[in-house]
């Protein structure tokens, strides 16, 4: 048994950006299309057993009480944020366990039921649709893996190792180092992806490197600034790692039981199809 689980604000981004927008009845409801389309798209494929689509109902959390400067709804065109909602009635006409998220984030609930699954003896393995490196923490050897279903490449252990130069367990920890401009993470400065991944190799975790490069056990070029970087900013690197560490607590419904997909929901499926005009013949389950 395998357990699938959909970031659904990046598919709804995704079909944002990458289709041409579309009008019914005075309303913008081109990306609801797309993902409506697209997720009945897998469904249809007969793969998906257990799923769950977890959204940013509001795109604001916790973590913006913590960092004023963590992403925030605003620039987010008027049309693509007035489909949010229906986005995630979509997921639902589909029979899928939806998760809106308000306190927390789309990538807590999915690191929530990625870690509760991965310890249902009964599921051989957990997978994660979605491309954010933040999402590579979630990683269990091979049985928690991440997915890009437009490229069908799976990232496990090994190749989140190859493609970061960390563990997944030191993700966050890479991300508070680095930055991560797409959840305004700044990251401390002189920190590059590669003198990071190099130093979390050895140590892991941002509290564990010693203050003195001399200890570091690793060549890394402009060590002296780096480790005073890190000394005089280690309260920033704590919060950026918080930041960055998803929740794995997230009050959501995630049994086998609540994720099993029984297929449409038939009359929900016509009305959302009539509510943004689209053929619900052309929706093949």
């Amino acid at each position: 048994m395998q357990v699938h689980l959909f970031d659904g604000t990046y598919e709804l981004f995704r079909a944002w950006f990458g289709a041409p927008p579309a009008e019914h009845q005075g309303r913008e409801v081109g990306a609801a299309r797309v993902v409506l389309r697209s997720l009945a798209g897998v469904l249809g494929r007969g793969v998906v057993t257990h799923a769950g689509v977890a959204y940013d109902h509001v795109i604001e959390s916790f973590r913006n009480d913590l960092f004023p400067d963590y992403k925030t709804g605003e620039g987010i065109d008027p049309r693509l944020f007035g489909q949010f909602e229906l986005a995630e009635r979509c997921a639902a006409a589909l029979g899928l366990r939806v998760w809106p998220m308000i306190e927390f984030e789309a990538d807590d609930a999915i690191g929530t039921a990625a870690a509760r699954m991965a310890k249902e003896p009964g599921v051989e393995r957990v997978v994660i649709a979605a491309v954010d490196k933040d999402m590579c923490q979630c990683v269990i050897d091979k049985r928690v893996v991440c997915w890009d279903r437009w490229k069908d490449l799976y990232l496990d252990e090994a190749a989140v190792i190859e493609k970061h130069g960390v563990s997944p367990e030191s993700i966050p920890d890479l991300l508070a180092l680095v930055g991560d401009t797409a959840d305004g993470i700044p990251g401390l400065p002189g920190w590059g992806k590669s003198s990071a991944a190099k130093v979390l190799t050895v140590w892991k975790h941002i509290p564990q490197i010693p203050d003195d490069p001399a200890k570091w056990n690793v060549a890394v070029r402009g060590a002296d600034k780096l480790a005073a970087t890190l000394r005089e900013r280690r309260a920033d690197a704590t919060l950026y790692t918080t930041l960055a560490t998803l929740r794995l607590d997230c009050p959501i419904a995630c049994s086998l039981e609540e994720m099993a997909w029984k297929g449409p929901d038939r009359a929900a499926l016509a009305a959302i199809c009539d509510e943004i005009g689209l053929p619900l013949d052309t929706i093949r389950l």
